[in-house]
């Protein structure tokens, strides 16, 4: 068997049950932290995740919340608290993508998208400074952050909103606690996207070719090993960004 890596800590991760989310969930397990996955709706796909990392030797618990439930999301670090003392790591991972446009959209569907995509973020940092009070932060953020362009405005303003709160909470929460992004490019297509999309999109971006989920916890594993990085917001995208 394996030898299981030197002990780092806890990470908790939230939306750790599917696609970007369960590759950080295993590759932080692999690199020796224990994991609290966080899910909401997708609990059959986060007790496989689980499974798998205690099959290959980590600790993963599991901890459900609705982050657009204020009250939910302040307990959600205390309840992880209580299993994982050592809680040194937070990735806010987390969101919904709708359509919309400025325009056409109901105020129910921008508070739906502030509310998971950076009110949720905005709390738990708060409760990561005050309780675990050092250690590492690490924001999901989208390519598109620099963009003015798009066909999912209500998604797009939360995740900028989140891009500045990854700034202003480094300076803020220096030294003890350092905050980083990462913004993945074209990496899972949407939901309900037609075959053959990301390979599409590619074609109009400066490497030609779409990511893979472990470029991004390649450059999350980057950000932990590095101590003298704070605020900084890595594109993990192909150059895409630049467009």
């Amino acid at each position: 068997m394996k030898k299981r890596p030197k002990a780092q800590g806890a990470a908790l991760v939230t939306g750790g049950a599917k696609r970007i989310g369960k590759a950080i969930c295993l590759s932080l397990s692999s690199m020796g932290y224990k994991i609290a996955l966080h899910y909401h709706k997708s609990g059959t796909e986060a007790k496989r995740v689980a499974k798998t990392i205690w099959q290959k030797g980590g600790i993963c618990e599991l901890f459900s919340c609705d982050l657009s439930d204020e009250h939910q999301t302040i307990a959600l670090i205390p309840s992880v608290l209580k299993k994982f003392s050592r809680l040194n790591v937070l990735i806010n991972n987390a969101s919904i993508f709708e359509p919309t446009t400025i325009k056409s959209s109901e105020l129910i569907s921008l508070d739906r998208h502030f509310a998971v995509n950076f009110k949720a973020p905005y709390v738990l940092t708060a409760q990561f400074a005050r309780k675990c009070q050092k250690g590492h932060i690490i924001n999901i953020l989208d390519t598109h952050i620099v963009d003015n362009k798009t066909s999912h405005a209500n998604y797009l303003l939360s995740k900028k909103a989140l891009g500045e709160l990854t700034k202003l909470s480094a300076v803020e929460l220096g030294p003890y606690i350092r905050v980083n992004g990462v913004s993945p490019g074209l990496i899972f297509p949407p939901a309900q996207a037609r075959t053959g999309y990301l390979e599409k999109r590619a074609k109009n971006i400066p490497l030609k070719k779409k990511g893979d989920v472990n470029q991004i916890t390649r450059s999350i594993e980057f950000l932990l090993n590095n101590p003298y990085l704070t605020g900084q917001i890595i594109f993990n995208d192909g150059g895409e960004h630049l467009m």
